[in-house]
């Protein structure tokens, strides 16, 4: 299994299948310039924000791909004209082709910004993936108890921008709470406002004897 982070919060998982998730590619500063995108055969979307559904409609129109989001998301995806979709929400779990995929909680917003609209985009969410390792992108969220229940995956990706997501010490909480094999830190640098020491996540996180892999965009981990 091979984990690319492609800049803000947005991964490609290729194993069985590729998955990316919240591909913020156009307008996204930390998208690595020259990276070529192969099939995609899911889409991934933790929430309604432009930053994270990002170009999920050219992308699963381009591939052919399913989009899994909520069903606010999906419902609005199909009036863009996205044919392949999947709605699920938090707490709901399904097996697909690649392995098992589960919504979890995320405490955000989800409203989808268009002709200057708010759009109502459900629940914002996370990810957990059991496939051959199991992978849990937070999604854009604070600090919560409800990380428990995501407790002891092997690897972790996890916010540390602060401002409108975990700060580095609540991420390192957020940690302690999970108590993943490796965690990834995102969504930070792409901007001055989510501005954040990814260095120092690492120091304090490997203090809880947890590896930390900070990966830049265009990097991967392969596991």
């Amino acid at each position: 299994m091979k984990i690319t982070f492609l800049g803000h919060a947005v991964f490609l998982i290729e194993s069985k299948k590729s998955i990316i998730i919240d591909p913020f590619i156009s307008g996204n500063p930390a998208f690595p310039i020259d990276f070529q995108l192969p099939q995609i055969d899911y889409i991934l979307v933790t929430h309604g924000h432009g930053d994270h559904i990002g170009n999920t409609v050219e992308l699963s129109k381009k591939f052919n791909s399913t989009v899994i989001s909520n069903f606010e998301i999906c419902n609005y995806l199909q009036k863009k004209g996205v044919k392949n979709v999947h709605p699920m929400h938090i707490g709901g779990s399904k097996e697909f082709d690649f392995g098992k995929l589960k919504m979890t909680p995320a405490v955000h917003g989800s409203g989808i910004i268009e002709n200057d609209e708010i759009i109502y985009g459900g629940n914002p969410g996370g990810f957990l993936l059991k496939m051959e390792k199991s992978i849990y992108h937070a999604g854009d969220t604070g600090l919560t108890k409800d990380m428990e229940f995501v407790k002891g995956v092997d690897i972790a990706l996890l916010p540390i921008g602060g401002n409108f997501v975990m700060d580095v010490d609540d991420a390192v909480k957020a940690v302690e709470i999970i108590q993943p094999k490796i965690v990834i830190p995102m969504h930070y640098n792409t901007w001055d406002i989510i501005k954040a020491d990814a260095e120092k996540f690492k120091i304090l996180v490997e203090k809880l004897d947890v590896q930390c892999k900070i990966l830049k965009p265009g990097e991967w981990l392969e596991v």
